[in-house]
């Protein structure tokens, strides 16, 4: 199987880029996130920082600057290399950081004796660390030296300190090649041949590299610099390399280089015998002038293609997601074997095996992937009748098969569905059971269809608690096979502490994304790999659960009462919203979709197809650029017959209530009289200890105490009709148009939130009618108000969704449900609550103490345990010890 290769973002490195550098030194920090955050959003899975100038106070500036990014969740996601020959600048980084860090590097060229201090002191940080081939007598050059040092550290360090080996990540040098000096001709072959015997010796043990080491010789033509780096870390990718320092959005696609670039290139990598009477650097030098100021190396589009013989033909079909042709060439290819069956086993999985690959390194992404799915299935759909018709020789045998489910209260599926596409891509049989799938039916099928693996999916969080009960039940039920866990609200510490242990006799999985899944499945059910794999996630889930407890010290937070007392106190001289232009309830029966589509916020669409980056930016991105604009010229093609053909129904309510708040809940009134109470929305309190005056926030504080004031409620969806579509494309094979009519229907009903949100500013409360804001206004937020929503961060209880529900009627007026898990249907739908408050902004309640989960257990007439369960997430203490404790 071909490793996933984990692009470390180079650029917010002073002595890699001088932009970054002068924003440093210049004190610009602001503008040096943004250098950080295009890292990121171009496909940077960690970042790597260096703060080595001779201008800086190197301590000073990571500190800085590793505190300002703590504070930005969409770079802070991603780990953080720490980058530094200087071992001060290092520890100042340790002490700051979040989560766990990557140490840039520790090496023997002082002596053992301070590589095991420095190794000591990055094991109590908890850092994984970079170890260079540098030792006493000097940089390793050739194979044999890289190899010697390698181990020699490895045995240091697991032998002698007790580092785990999995956090060692050995950086062998990579050297600049094709310099003119015969003796730098091999370097390239060096690192890969070391990094091959490297992989195989030393156990769990990580490569890493600076991949623009290698081509600096061809410093000021970029196009050739980046066919170099492509070129290279094809073949070193294939030998082990597990992440390199390279400008993650600046790489061509191997594939894509000029042929007669790339082979000149190729040369020069791998040392091969030179072709022509010149050597191989100076064949490309001589090359190169050709390629620069191009903005990348020159794609070549072989319009030839359909003169190759069919297997290609097939190949290049699947690859590219080409469906015109698809049918002639597999009749042709049925014609020219023995059974129709062949077909499959041979040019149609040969083809798949291929997109497998490049998927697998990067080549690929997720929305060509599932294009190349819907050729597959239409060949296959081409071949059925005939192999129905043959009724002889065996079925076509599976790599495996697949169970997966959304589980019950829960019906988001459009990344449990890519997952499946992706699995069936590398020739697994996947058995969906759907959405709102109930343990039993989880369990039974899995029984009747002998699966090999169950996968679970949710994105909610109460479906958190009901994989634990899954996963109880398959533990009570005698079940030993793997249990893969996936979704947005799951994560590796929720799988490792709440799920893995309640199934002992099997193993448990936390797949973080599509990308990943192939090579889970491919480990886990692999005869060879198989108890190394599961051995190797208990032992990371034991370290994530000792890590988790040390963790779990309770906080001190504020009293409820202090907290209370620290309320939000609204600017008396702000001008606050006036009456609405009606009280009640306001249906729409057919909300135009053409005004929606004109709402859209594109990014999270990239985003659920596991292309990131921020729109319209990510279209010109050097990585996904292409594979964005294939994607988002498809989405306007179908966003198009949705409109035309009114696919989808738009329905929506909204509602204006007189309100007041009362303590920490919000009484809602039937008329201004507030003679009869008709409902009350329960917030939650922050209990965190604030500074600088900062108040600790519940919504109940943007509604007024005393006096006229007003609440306004929504439910709105573009599901109605989603679900047929969707199952219409699937059932005819093409799961890419499946899955984009789902996407497009949930960026429509956040697009309705939107819409909606705006008319009820200018209109229907109207207390905002000069209101002039463009469509990224709108995505920016730049507005007065908030529509806050039951189970996210300023409210985290799901269960608030009854209320608002019943106040609006959605049944009636938007055709809309909730499951028992309080998820919203159709799936498509948003609902949530508007302030109109001048001084209403989001925020998160963070963790509370059991002080206020007894007061809002009492508010809301449950018992303890109750609102423990639908609070688990945000709670500051352990319940289950409380409970302990009481017993004890």
């Amino acid at each position: 199987m071909r490793p996933i290769f984990i692009n470390v973002g180079e650029r917010t490195n002073v002595t890699g880029s001088a932009k970054f550098r002068k924003l440093v030194v210049d004190g610009d920090y602001a503008a040096a996130l943004d250098v950080a955050r295009q890292q990121v959003e171009a496909g940077a899975q960690i970042i790597d920082i260096n703060m080595d100038e001779g201008l800086l106070d190197g301590a000073v500036a990571m500190r800085t600057f590793l505190n300002l990014i703590a504070a930005e969740p969409d770079i802070a996601r991603v780990p953080v290399m720490i980058d530094s020959s200087k071992w001060e600048v290092i520890e100042a980084g340790l002490k700051c950081v979040q989560g766990k860090p990557i140490v840039n590097s520790i090496s023997m060229k002082e002596g053992e004796a301070a590589f095991r201090e420095h190794a000591v002191k990055c094991l109590r940080y908890g850092a994984a660390v970079v170890v260079m081939a540098f030792d006493e007598v000097g940089q390793a050059d050739t194979a044999a030296r890289k190899i010697e040092i390698c181990t020699r550290a490895y045995k240091i360090l697991v032998n002698e300190v007790g580092f785990p080996p999995e956090d060692i990540i050995f950086d062998p040098n990579i050297f600049a090649v094709a310099t003119g000096i015969e003796e730098h001709d091999n370097y390239a072959v060096d690192f890969i041949e070391a990094v091959k015997v490297i992989k195989a010796t030393l156990p769990y043990a990580r490569i890493s590299g600076g991949v623009s080491n290698v081509s600096f010789s061809f410093r000021g033509n970029e196009p050739v610099r980046r066919a170099i780096h492509s070129v290279f870390l094809y073949h070193a990718i294939n030998a082990g390399m597990d992440m390199g320092i390279v400008n993650a959005g600046d790489l061509p696609v191997y594939d894509d280089i000029d042929a007669e670039l790339r082979e000149a290139v190729e040369d020069v990598i791998l040392n091969r015998p030179q072709r022509t009477n010149v050597s191989n650097t100076e064949r490309l030098v001589d090359m190169a002038p050709r390629y620069k100021g191009e903005k990348g190396a020159a794609r070549v589009v072989d319009l030839k293609w359909r003169e190759q013989p069919v297997a290609a033909r097939i190949a290049h079909a699947l690859v590219h997601g080409i469906t015109e042709f698809i049918e002639a060439d597999t009749e042709e290819a049925r014609l020219s074997v023995e059974r129709p069956l062949h077909v499959i086993e041979g040019p149609l999985m040969d083809g798949m095996n291929v997109v497998g690959d490049l998927f697998g390194s990067g080549k690929m992404f997720l929305p060509q992937v599932v294009k190349s799915a819907r050729v597959m299935k239409q060949a296959v759909a081409w071949l059925e009748p005939f192999m129905e018709a043959e009724k002889a020789g065996k079925p076509r045998e599976q790599a495996g098969r697949i169970l997966m489910a959304t589980v019950k209260g829960d019906v988001h599926d459009i990344g449990k569905n890519i997952v499946g596409v992706v699995l069936q891509c590398n020739n697994y049989e996947v058995i969906d059971l759907g959405v709102m799938v109930p343990a039993d039916r989880i369990l039974d099928a899995a029984i009747e269809h002998k699966v090999d693996i169950v996968g679970l999916s949710g994105l909610i969080t109460p479906s958190l608690d009901e994989m634990v009960f899954v996963a109880r039940e398959m533990e009570r039920r005698g079940f030993d096979i793997p249990l893969l866990i996936g979704g947005a609200t799951t994560s590796r510490t929720h799988t490792a502490v709440k799920i893995e242990p309640g199934y002992r006799q099997g193993s448990t999985t936390y797949v973080i994304d599509a990308s990943r899944a192939v090579g889970v499945v491919s480990g886990l059910l692999s005869p060879t790999e198989k108890a190394k794999n599961e051995a190797a996630t208990r032992d990371e889930y034991i370290r994530i659960r000792e890590q988790y407890a040390r963790g779990q010290e309770v906080k001190a937070r504020a009293t409820l009462q202090q907290a209370r007392e620290n309320r939000f106190n609204a600017d008396p001289t702000a001008t606050m919203p006036g009456k609405p232009s009606f009280l009640g309830v306001r249906a729409f029966d057919a909300w135009d979709l053409a005004d929606l589509a004109d709402h859209i916020d594109w990014t999270p669409f990239f985003a659920s197809w596991e292309l990131i980056g921020r729109y319209p930016l990510i279209l010109e991105d050097e990585i996904v650029g292409e594979a964005a604009q294939d994607l988002f010229k498809d989405a306007q093609a179908m966003l198009k017959r949705i409109i035309d053909e009114k696919w989808f129904t738009a329905k929506g309510v909204v509602g204006f209530w007189p309100a007041q708040a009362v303590g920490d809940d919000i009484a809602v009134y039937a008329d201004e009289s507030r003679a009869e109470e008709i409902a009350r929305f329960h917030t939650l309190r922050q209990q965190i200890k604030k500074s600088n005056g900062k108040p600790n926030l519940a919504l109940s504080d943007f509604i007024a105490e005393e006096g006229q004031d007003y609440v306004g409620a929504f439910a709105v969806t573009a599901g109605h009709g989603e679900l047929e579509i969707a199952k219409r494309f699937k059932d005819a094979g093409d799961d890419y148009s499946s899955i984009m009519a789902t996407a497009l229907a949930d960026r429509l009903a956040e697009a309705f939130a939107e819409a909606l949100h705006k008319k009820v500013r200018t209109e229907l409360w109207g207390y905002a009618a000069d209101e002039a804001t463009t469509t990224q206004d709108l995505i920016e937020e730049k507005y007065q108000g908030i529509r806050p929503a039951p189970g996210y961060p300023a409210q985290p209880d799901h269960t608030e969704k009854a209320t608002l529900f019943r106040l609006l009627d959605a049944g009636n007026n938007a055709g809309m449900a909730l499951t028992e898990s309080y998820a919203m249907t159709p799936p498509a739908s948003v609902s949530g609550l508007y302030f109109g408050h001048p001084g209403s902004h989001y925020f998160g309640v963070g963790k509370i103490d059991r002080d206020q989960v007894e007061d809002y257990a009492r508010r809301k007439g449950w018992d303890v345990e109750t609102a423990e369960r639908w609070l688990a997430p945000i709670l500051n203490y352990d319940p289950g010890a409380i409970a302990r404790e009481t017993a004890a």
